[in-house]
């Protein structure tokens, strides 16, 4: 299993309702259709700051899906939102506590 944690800065406090309802509503569904899906988190940091784990069986995935966020989020209209590029983080899981076998 690979995670992916992207750490969004400078977003728009005043959209952030509006954001994580699209996101719950849109992309979430989404995602769930790509190819090695195993799961997506959304964190609400406060002071402008938005943080996703998403989880997928392989690297490829995993870095697929960061191109289809980049894109939902321009297509959504979301630039001025989040208009900063996330900080990715994103490697192999090498510990859980969820009772899941990693491989």
């Amino acid at each position: 299993m690979h995670a992916t944690i992207r750490r969004y800065e400078g977003v728009d406090a005043s959209r952030t309702n509006e954001l994580t309802g699209k996101i719950n509503e849109k992309l979430v569904p989404q995602l769930r259709k790509l190819p090695g899906f195993s799961g997506y988190y959304l964190i609400e940091a406060g002071n402008g700051v938005l943080s996703s784990l998403g989880l997928f069986e392989t690297p490829a995935q995993a870095d697929e899906s960061t191109k289809f966020v980049a894109k939902w989020i321009h297509d959504e209209n979301f630039d001025s939102a989040i208009p900063n590029a996330p900080k990715i983080t994103s490697g192999k899981v090498v510990a859980h506590s969820n009772g899941v076998t990693v491989a």
